[in-house]
């Protein structure tokens, strides 16, 4: 009987968008080469230049993390499951709060139905009316769990965001409405907070996280809730963490499926324990790109609300050395135990003494142009002007279907990205091609394996069909 590989959201469309396959083999490596040799494509997802598992992909059988036994010569037996997880950001968890505080009647009246609950109790919610929580962002994730934190009594909420609210965050942020379009998402987040609760002291940070006030901000709250949308803002929120020590209640989602746990815990695991480095630029497709189901971030936001809750009251058995896994299309829970790693570079016996450059760490270099990027880039202005003086152009389109259908440019020819390999024979290397996706990142790849190919007439088109939208034809949908 072969082994069942889970296989997870983002890598589906390298194995026929397939969500599990049955493989044979003696051992992880055995199987996880049969999945590498009929699935070329997925290789260089799984595996370094060097043929080693990358540090972003963690390897489970069943439900155990195996990265502390020699990974790849970890024997399977028949009909154990192994899972692939790449990254889409013991002791007491109780957490020392200020001296007592009281409850007005009117607390006590809102409060009521916590009141009652043994678990909870009138000491159980003078405990969360003396805490106080971070929350990194107030967008998909940030929005539900402010609210149920709020509703709650958590006496002090900070909030850092400095984005504003836009069209499309309507779909999943329930902080915001749509007379909100084009606020800042913190007066948004605030009015919407105070109305819930009118007792919640908020503080609100206008401001960009970043290395230099990540320290200052967090010492001042109990527990950091992460809401962030980017490896190098999860990878800072961890790390600031483990050196502020307070507890990290991360989520994570993509699609229809979402992650939770606790991070930097008194003896538990932080995030750079299940994924020591992040993945380049551009391997693991943002929200922005993938699309993300809006009832999802609902649910693992309330999950971690629910765990920030259980921190503060000191009960029940926190998501600390578990990561809790969820598929909305299955509706089902999967929970997979993680292990404080002697070696981790934050948390481990080579741990960090300071914060770093997170942007550099992560390969990004915001506002910097890769030398030779501009030769192989046109702006939408300018791709605008070579189709109006009647340039011969072939624009390549290589979004997904769906995608296409929302809205197109004239004459434009749809090649989904993980299609372009096996239909190459489609395109003219004679021909000036411009490709696009939504943004830019999908259509940089496609260059890039287009150039490795051969083809020397190539143009990323920088922004993608978004910026187009913005900049020349602003009748048309934007997603």
């Amino acid at each position: 009987m072969p082994s069942k590989v889970l296989i997870p959201t983002p890598l589906r469309q390298y194995v026929g968008k397939s969500d599990s396959l049955e493989l044979e083999g003696k051992t992880i490596g055995e199987v996880l080469n049969h999945l590498t040799s009929q699935y070329g494509e997925l290789k260089k997802h799984l595996y370094n230049d060097e043929g080693k598992l990358r540090n972003f992909v963690n390897i489970y059988l069943n439900d155990e993390d195996i990265r502390y036994l020699q990974k790849e010569n970890t024997p399977v037996k028949d009909g154990d499951v192994v899972s692939i997880v790449p990254s889409i950001a013991g002791g007491s968890s109780t957490i020392a709060l200020q001296p007592a505080v009281e409850l007005s009647n009117d607390e006590i009246k809102r409060y009521s139905r916590h009141l009652i609950m043994p678990e909870v109790g009138m000491e159980g919610q003078k405990r969360l009316k003396a805490a106080s929580v971070l929350m990194i962002g107030a967008g998909g994730l940030g929005s539900p769990a402010a609210l149920y934190l709020a509703a709650a009594g958590i006496g002090r909420m900070g909030i850092v965001d400095f984005d504003v609210v836009d069209f499309s965050n309507l779909q999943r942020q329930i902080l915001h409405s749509t007379t909100d379009v084009g606020r800042s998402k913190l007066e948004s987040a605030g009015d919407r907070i105070r109305q819930m609760n009118p007792n919640v002291q908020l503080d609100l940070h206008q401001t960009r996280l970043s290395s230099q006030n990540a320290l200052d901000l967090f010492r001042r709250y109990d527990i950091v809730v992460d809401g962030t949308d980017n490896f190098p803002t999860r990878y800072l929120v961890n790390d600031a963490c483990v050196l502020a020590g307070k507890p990290n209640v991360y989520g994570s989602i993509f699609r229809f499926e979402g992650q939770a746990s606790i991070f930097a815990a008194a003896g538990g695991p932080c995030y750079r324990c299940l994924y020591p480095e992040p993945p380049p630029p551009g391997l693991v497709p943002s929200c922005a790109e993938g699309g993300v189901l809006g009832i999802l971030p609902g649910i693992i936001g309330t999950i971690q609300a629910t765990e920030t809750i259980k921190l503060i009251l000191g009960t029940g058995q926190p998501l600390v050395g578990r990561l809790l896994l969820f598929d909305a299309l299955q509706m089902k829970f999967r929970e997979l135990k993680l292990r404080k790693q002697t070696e981790c570079p934050a948390c481990g016996t080579r741990s960090i003494q300071s914060l770093i450059d997170y942007e550099q760490f992560c390969g990004v270099t915001p506002g910097q142009e890769v030398p030779g990027a501009s030769q192989w880039e046109t702006t939408p202005v300018e791709l605008k002007e070579r189709l109006d003086r009647g340039d011969p152009i072939f624009i390549l389109d290589v979004r997904e279907p769906h995608e296409y259908q929302i809205c197109r440019l004239p004459g434009s020819h749809l090649i989904p990205l993980g299609e372009i390999p096996k239909r190459l024979s489609e395109l003219n290397s004679a021909d000036d091609i411009v490709v696009h996706c939504k943004m830019g990142g999908r259509s940089a790849k496609a260059v890039d394996f287009l150039r490795q190919a051969g083809f020397k007439k190539l143009k990323n088109l920088k922004g993608g069909i978004d910026v187009w939208a913005q900049t020349v034809d602003p009748s048309m949908p934007r997603y």
